[in-house]
């Protein structure tokens, strides 16, 4: 009964149903609506349900398709997350490596990165028509310009290497000449601190403590400057006067150079290695000497060491004692970061006027430091005033000036002879190549100063005793036999030497030694490029650069045999030649070089007695056969007093520059230009 009840309750009404069956009986049981609202309901009506009476019905399974997981963004989140680790990894690494290695990680990703950069454009580019560029010098210019970047953003090592590169620049396309003549400017240097940490760390002590110095203004105590006088790409050049009244050149190394220079040099290695495979050319062999040269040039122990050992060669040389002064380096002072030396008051050989300007100095008088002349420096035991401790202590400059010397109007000079200064240069590394084996190979201007003794005569100041090359006794007499017979054309003789040496052209050896054409041999010379078309001048400048590249691997032949000493001897030559042409020609170096290359082969004391006195006969014939180059130099000395031309090694430089043309190398500009 229940049931029964419970149905009919839910069982809609009859009327109801009548009702939803004929909706115009409906109409008749509501009010009336007005027709406006009525229009809107039955649209209303229609935008539900698709239709005016349909009913809703929902979607079947099967036309829903199959089912979509919902989007969880896996993929998107796994790159993120590795780009966060990369991202910290990589910073923690770039502040490890800037903390505690000096960027030397980075500076290797640098010069891997530009290296594989720079192959990739020749091997695609270097040809006569390149795809990728107008012309073979466009790409010259633009990885030289690169490389000009690479090396002064790392600076450090990687200038030391531009300037070891840019003294055999000749061989590289004109672009890259250009770039490398910069590689002499002043480098930055190193803030206070830092130098401050490297003496800390070498002596144990404060540099207050390691040179009995005071920056406060202690009259009982020496002072020093704490901005640098020079700053090179190793190190950089204090000035202070200790407290017994010496003064010192303290020569410090910069803080990064200990911890970049491995990386460096490993990273020299393998570019290096690289680029000989890709590019054809056999001068890997070259590297590890080249390597070990710079290393040794790092460590100031070696560098006092060689200091020490060419005073005692110039203090032993009747010729030069007189005329060359090595200063003296203090050891107590001095570590494998931080040699101490005598400070040194003189002219810079660039300075050619300060050079030649008439003396004013006083007679019988020297300049300062010069030949017993004292370096005054004002000393008191009285108090300073506060007003001078506070000059002081804000004072980047404390050393004198002492040019009282050039007169009141300062426009004196030290009344020198150019031709006396070049002679006594090229006397003394002459002497070292031919005589003591033991040769300075970076005698560029800034390591050369000149003074004026009382006599009026020059004195020679070399300093920077780095970069050294020792010759054992069989090589060096080699050397020297060689050039005496460059110079009296005996070919046999050259020929002999240099395939001991494993050179495979000897005449393009022997111009690269004289730095002058030399045509002892079946030297062949190509007339000039006449009226060609872009196109042929295209392929024309290809094949010479070519025609570079096979000089370079005859020059190198025997990699085994070839004399790893002749790369830096070749720098202090060209050094040498390039100070001579910026004096303005005033000295024969040829045959001064050939003079001494002679006499060593009589005065060695390695040489036995019988072979020393026949080499004395033939050393005075020598000198009559050098007459004809005497001849040639007063030639050029005439012309260029007339002004009609240059200097002799003006005549060199451009005859050498026509010879090399032929074999794809352009000389077309001075050694230190720039």
């Amino acid at each position: 009964m229940a049931s029964t009840a419970l149905s009919r309750a839910l069982r809609p009404s009859s009327s109801l149903t009548n009702l939803v069956r004929s909706p115009h009986r409906l109409r008749s049981h509501v009010p009336h609506t007005p027709p406006s609202r009525l229009f809107h309901a039955q649209s209303l009506r229609q935008y539900v349900h698709g239709s005016e009476f349909q009913p809703i019905v929902p979607p079947s399974p099967s036309s829903l398709g199959k089912p979509q997981p919902a989007k969880t963004y896996r993929r998107t989140r796994k790159w993120l997350r590795r780009l966060f680790y990369l991202s910290l990894i990589t910073g923690t690494i770039y502040v490890f490596d800037t903390q505690f290695y000096a960027a030397s990680l980075t500076r290797t990703a640098r010069t891997f990165s530009l290296g594989l950069l720079v192959a990739l454009d020749y091997k695609i580019n270097f040809r006569p028509n390149p795809p990728l560029a107008g012309s073979i010098a466009d790409v010259h210019n633009r990885n030289a310009q690169r490389l000009s970047d690479l090396l002064r953003h790392n600076g450090g090592l990687y200038l030391k290497i531009g300037q070891a590169i840019a003294m055999q620049s000749a061989i590289l396309p004109p672009e890259f000449q250009k770039m490398f003549a910069r590689m002499f400017d002043d480098a930055p240097q190193n803030d206070w601190k830092d130098v401050e940490k490297v003496i800390r760390e070498d002596f144990g002590k404060s540099a207050e403590e390691v040179f009995g110095v005071s920056f406060s203004g202690d009259p009982d105590k020496g002072v020093m400057e704490r901005v640098a006088r020079a700053s090179a790409s190793v190190a950089q050049v204090h000035w202070a006067r200790l407290a017994d009244g010496r003064e010192v050149a303290i020569k410090i190394q910069k803080r990064e150079i200990a911890r970049q220079i491995e990386w460096d040099l490993w990273a020299f290695k393998v570019v290096t290695w690289i680029y000989s495979k890709v590019f054809d050319i056999p001068f890997y062999s070259l590297v590890p000497y080249i390597s070990e040269r710079l290393f040794l040039e790092t460590d100031f122990a070696n560098e006092a060491d060689n200091s020490e050992n060419m005073a005692k060669f110039v203090a032993g040389e009747s010729r030069l004692r007189d005329r060359v002064y090595i200063p003296k380096v203090f050891r107590e002072l001095s570590s494998r970061r931080v040699m101490t030396a005598e400070w040194v008051e003189g002219i810079r050989l660039w300075d050619k006027d300060s050079i030649t300007r008439p003396w004013r100095g006083g007679w019988r008088q020297g300049s300062p430091g010069c030949g017993g002349t004292p370096l005054d420096f004002p000393k008191t035991k009285q108090s300073p005033s506060p007003s001078a401790l506070a000059a002081r202590r804000s004072s980047h400059k404390i050393k004198p000036e002492r040019d009282e010397w050039r007169g009141r109007n300062g426009r004196g000079g030290l009344g020198l002879s150019l031709k006396e200064v070049m002679t006594t240069m090229v006397d003394l590394f002459s002497a070292q190549m031919f005589l003591w084996g033991l040769v300075h190979c970076d005698p560029h201007p800034g390591n050369i100063f000149i003074r004026r003794k009382p006599n009026g005569h020059s004195e020679l100041v070399l300093i920077d005793h780095g970069l050294y090359i020792h010759m054992n006794p069989a090589f060096r007499h080699q050397y020297a036999l060689f050039w005496k017979s460059l110079l009296t054309f005996d070919n046999d003789t050259i020929g002999s030497i240099v395939s001991d040496w494993g050179v495979n052209n000897a005449d393009i050896f022997a111009s690269a030694t004289l730095l002058k054409p030399y045509r002892g041999g079946n030297m062949s010379t190509q007339q000039g490029i006449e009226r060609l078309s872009k196109s042929e001048r295209a392929q024309r400048q290809y094949e010479l650069q070519q025609a570079s590249r096979k000089a370079v691997r005859e020059i190198l032949g025997d990699e085994d045999k070839w004399p790893r000493q002749l790369i830096f001897i070749g720098r202090n030559l060209r050094i040498v030649q390039g100070n001579n042409q910026f004096l303005g020609s005033p000295v024969n170096r040829i045959k001064i070089t050939g003079l001494w290359a002679s006499r060593a082969l009589v005065e060695s004391p390695e040489l036995p007695l019988l072979e020393k006195v026949r080499n004395l006969g033939r050393h005075l014939l020598f000198r009559a056969v050098l007459f004809s180059s005497d001849i040639f130099f007063y030639f050029t000395k005439v012309r260029q007093f007339l002004h009609l031309g240059g200097g002799m090694e003006d005549d060199l430089e451009a005859q050498m520059a026509s010879v090399a043309k032929d074999m794809g190398v352009e000389l077309n500009h001075s050694v230190f230009e720039g």
